[in-house]
């Protein structure tokens, strides 16, 4: 069945390869990893990555000492789930920590960005690299970025390497960081892929191909007629090595590395009609599609082996035609380009279903990357080879940290408040009820710049914050009370905004939960609130400017420090704070949008509402200033 492709192939690869094992947490968790690991003993640093199926090898086929230490597989051009990463985080990582490499996607950097902050909240190290290494497209005025293309395969190999030697995560994470930043793709499609269990797209014509494309069947930049593999070759790598994007930190006299990465590793499914002899009689001359059904019908050898030949020659990106393209990459690169070539890797890495075509990646190169490219690995698909070894291909999904653990009053609403639980529990309901009260102007204001339903999704996690303070919050526990809203926020609130909301609060929890339980002074809520801004800015890629929830945040931040650090009254400066941050809500109607939907939306029509998500965020932080102000006036 199509919903199982992705689980049916991570049981066949663990047959395959007995250095590979999977978490038993089918179907939601799909997660491949190294079989001689495990977070209770493994004593170097942890290199996960991960990210839609649909790519094979990557990611799951580069598992293996001296490479990934564990690969979190998505559904097919999906991004895995918080859980699914969560769990690969909890399998693997040990006292050293991990590295999360991620493809620059919104909803891979989202993901992998939320479990970060979890698993730092239950105590893992953790560190993240953003991998977009695509040079097809000119620099984007807004926030998406380079794509992440096969070049990551590069960064993955080079990190692997480094956690091997023993490196710290923070060295490892700067050795991957700084190779990510040295690498560039682009790829040439000669057809477009087909997702499982649907119709093949048309977008190419006959005698064309595309130059530029993703690896999800997105369109490329450009479409041209079909040209002599050379001046491909030729194209790409000016592309590439452009001096106007800049892309690629590498001049003339520099040494590199090429990698030529098949877009389909093999194509299994038959869409194209043969016209073959047909030995039935019944049938004289008939074109025949798909699944071949030899009982049926009797073909000799030399049809059969047609047939197949056919397959292939549709279907596929020979490893003939790609060593064709490797050996007319190294001599231009060297020739045109004046670059010496250190290593040549030519093979399927990353793929896209069964997209025919090719990638280049081109990677400047010193004595460091060489030895970490070089480094053993036993990733089946880098490719090695394996021992004979088979442990089990099953092993349990780790659990979170026991709730035991905690005290009995961290399990719930105490049974009685603290001074500054009581400020709590007032200032939570009032900013929840202001986000109710706002609901149908949120709504009104997204229908004009988005989707609509801005005001019914932040409604949706305000009502559940409500019902869940009254059972589950340790209101006298700042740092887990926090935690709790964002557990609120993830059971109800979907899309990007419930998830920059948990991420919200668990940055905001990290940060409090150093902080003694007695008493969370004015001074940590506000490094709180700079962490929470941080964080969301890391995951969601956006800043000051971009007309999102930040706009209203970032100005309030800056006036809760400045005010506190100048020895004003902490409720007076949460109230100034908060209406910098209703005028940097408002001040959204004269920004261009650089993130979500409201970027498709033309100038005109922006500047007549404000950001919905701005002003919700504005209007909870308002109440929450104005709900202290009012119980210190009265006590």
């Amino acid at each position: 069945m199509v919903a199982d492709v992705v689980t049916e192939f991570i049981e066949g690869l663990v047959e395959t390869y007995p250095g590979l094992q999977f978490l038993d947490g089918f179907p939601q968790v799909k997660v491949v990893l190294r079989a001689d690991v495990s977070s209770a003993t493994y004593n170097k640093v942890a290199v996960i990555s991960g990210g839609g199926s649909g790519h094979e090898p990557a990611h799951a086929g580069f598992v293996g000492e001296g490479m990934l230490t564990a690969a979190i597989c998505g559904d097919v051009f999906a991004s895995p789930p918080v859980d699914s990463i969560l769990a690969g985080i909890r399998a693997v990582t040990g006292p050293m920590g991990c590295l999360l490499i991620v493809t620059n996607y919104t909803g891979d950097r989202l993901n992998f960005g939320l479990a970060a902050e979890q698993a730092k909240s239950e105590g893992y190290k953790v560190e993240i690299v953003i991998v977009g290494d695509d040079c097809a497209l000119p620099p984007p005025r807004g926030i998406a970025g380079r794509r992440g293309l096969a070049g990551t395969i590069l960064v993955n190999k080079i990190a692997g390497a480094a956690a091997a030697a023993g490196l710290s995560l923070a060295d490892v994470a700067a050795e991957a960081k700084r190779a990510s930043e040295m690498v560039g793709t682009m790829g040439v499609a000669l057809s477009v892929c087909t997702l499982p269990g649907q119709v093949t797209s048309d977008r190419l014509g006959p005698g064309k191909m595309e130059l530029g494309l993703g690896i999800h069947g997105e369109p490329g930049a450009a479409v041209a007629d079909l040209q002599p593999v050379d001046v491909v070759v030729s194209h790409v790598l000016k592309q590439i090595l452009s001096t106007e994007t800049n892309y690629v930190p590498i001049t003339r006299g520099n040494r590199v590395v090429l990698m030529i990465n098949g877009l389909i590793l093999l194509e299994w499914r038959m869409y194209w009609s043969v016209k073959t002899v047909d030995r039935n009689q019944d049938h004289p001359g008939r074109y025949l599609d798909f699944y071949i059904q030899p009982e049926a019908y009797a073909y000799s050898v030399m049809e059969l082996n047609f047939l197949f030949f056919m397959m292939r020659l549709l279907g596929a990106t020979p490893v003939m035609e790609l060593m064709i393209a490797a050996g007319k990459a190294v001599p231009n690169l060297q020739l045109e380009h004046g670059l010496a070539v250190e290593r040549v890797y030519t093979g399927s890495f990353m793929t896209s279903l069964d997209m025919a075509g090719f990638s280049i990646s081109i990677m400047k190169a010193d004595e460091v990357i060489l030895k970490h490219l070089d480094a053993t690995t036993k990733a089946p698909h880098w490719p090695v080879g394996v021992d004979g070894n088979r442990p089990p291909a099953k092993i349990p999904v780790p659990m979170p940290p026991s709730h035991s653990m905690k005290s009995d009053e961290s399990l719930g609403r105490p049974l009685q408040l603290s001074q500054q639980g009581h400020v709590l529990e007032v200032t939570i309901e009032a900013a929840a009820e202001a986000v109710v009260n706002l609901r149908d102007r949120l709504n009104e204001w997204d229908s004009k710049v988005g989707d609509g339903d801005c005001g019914s999704t932040m409604y949706r996690g305000a009502t559940a914050i409500l019902e869940d303070k009254k059972k589950y919050y340790p209101l006298n526990d700042a740092a887990e009370t926090v935690n709790e809203i964002g557990a609120s926020i993830r059971r109800v609130m979907g899309g990007t905004s419930g998830i920059l909301y948990h991420i919200f609060c668990k940055a905001a929890y990290a940060k409090l939960k150093a902080s003694s339980k007695s008493g969370i002074t004015s001074k940590q809520w506000a490094e709180a609130l700079e962490a929470s801004i941080a964080a969301v800015s890391k995951y969601g890629g956006a800043t000051a400017g971009y007309r999102t929830m930040l706009d209203a945040l970032i100005p309030a931040a800056a006036v809760l420090q400045e005010r506190l650090s100048a020895g004003i009254d902490p409720s007076t400066a949460f109230i100034l704070s908060s209406e910098a941050a209703i005028a940097g809500a408002e001040s959204t109607k004269h920004m261009q949008a650089q993130a979500g939907r409201s970027t498709y939306i033309s100038p005109e029509i922006l500047a007549s509402v404000p950001d919905p998500g701005a002003m919700a965020a504005a209007a909870w932080y308002r109440a929450a200033a104005l709900a202290v102000k009012d119980m210190y006036q009265a006590s």
